[in-house]
């Protein structure tokens, strides 16, 4: 197939095109390699794919509706993986302009492209963010999202009420996939794994957020992939036991679905730290500091709809993704073991 991956140069998006491109698909990658974080780590993922002759890279900014609607209009994809989008909760309190830039414009763009070329299945990233201020564990696509906490958050929600009108509108099938706190080798460096170890491997003290009363459902990278192509494989269609009168916000009358993609098995915030330390062979020194804005205490994913859609649920032992992603970053910035 000839498939549109977008934010080709991020974490989830590169093992994505890896995946792809290893079973023989024609990957076009799209980003517009910004700098919220380090874009020499960008262009060395990028440089992973260009090896593959069935990959072509294109930088844009999915914010320019123009050129968005050309590329979509000359290259003819099959589907899409939009993985794109301004990340970061804590970001998203100081730079708001840029989630509705990115992730709301760069989205509806998707959706617009995808409409007009007839594209057979659009998978799009959502976020375990999306459940807010909901204390209901484990959290299910079933459950009400109608209280984010942050406007990253809120970015996320209105891409599902998006995706769900083109669905309606246009019979547009669309899944969109909740992941929950995604680690690995090449991961982002705002993100806690990278944080932590980077932090412990220079001797300088971590940052431990509501003095470490917080759980994750951490999620290894591969984990995630496997889930990404296997719901792209499988295209979203009507649920014939729909019911207007009480709707279900995980499925639709239209060619519309929802899942999680995460564990299954919240770790405390302390064991993972724990677990980061013996990886790396050395304790960190701490910092323990009151919750901040926008965050959240715990996401815990319930996973039995998206077992029942593909057959699979993550499976990675979060002592053998950490001992991976330690085992990376320590050859990629040079640390010695």
């Amino acid at each position: 197939m000839k498939i549109l991956v977008t934010g080709a140069a991020g974490f989830i998006g590169m093992h994505t095109c890896l995946r792809l491109l290893a079973r023989g698909d024609e990957v076009v990658g799209l980003d517009n390699l910004n700098d919220y974080y380090d874009v020499k780590l960008k262009e060395s993922r990028l440089a992973l794919l260009q090896e593959f002759a069935n990959f072509r890279f294109i930088k844009m900014d999915l914010a320019n509706n123009a050129a968005v609607a050309d590329l979509f209009a000359s290259e003819q994809f099959q589907r899409v993986v939009n993985l794109a989008a301004q990340a970061g909760v804590r970001y998203s309190l100081k730079n708001p302009h840029a989630y509705i830039q990115s992730n709301i414009v760069g989205f509806t763009n998707v959706l617009e492209g995808c409409r007009h070329q007839h594209v057979e299945h659009l998978v799009y990233a959502s976020s375990s963010s999306v459940y807010g201020a909901n204390t209901t564990m484990p959290f299910s696509v079933h459950q009400n999202v109608d209280h984010p906490v942050s406007l990253y958050a809120a970015t996320k929600k209105a891409n599902e009420l998006m995706a769900h009108t083109y669905s309606h509108l246009y019979a547009l099938p669309t899944t969109g996939l909740r992941f929950f706190t995604v680690y690995g080798p090449w991961g982002r460096p705002d993100m806690s794994p990278f944080l932590f170890a980077s932090a412990i491997l220079e001797g300088r003290a971590i940052d431990v957020f509501n003095h470490g009363k917080m759980q994750r459902d951490f999620t290894y990278i591969d984990d995630i992939v496997e889930g990404i192509v296997r719901v792209l494989d499988k295209t979203a269609e009507a649920d014939p036991a729909f019911d207007n009168a009480h709707p279900d916000s995980a499925s639709s009358y239209a060619p519309y679905r929802l899942y999680n993609i995460g564990n299954h098995e919240p770790v405390m915030l302390m064991d993972f730290i724990e677990t980061i330390e013996q990886a790396i062979g050395k304790t960190a020194e701490k910092n323990f500091l009151p919750m901040q804005d926008g965050d959240v205490v715990a996401t815990y994913a319930d996973t039995e709809s998206l077992q029942q859609a593909i057959d699979f649920a993550p499976r990675t032992p979060l002592k053998e993704g950490i001992g991976k992603f330690v085992a990376w970053y320590r050859e990629y910035y040079k640390q010695p073991a």
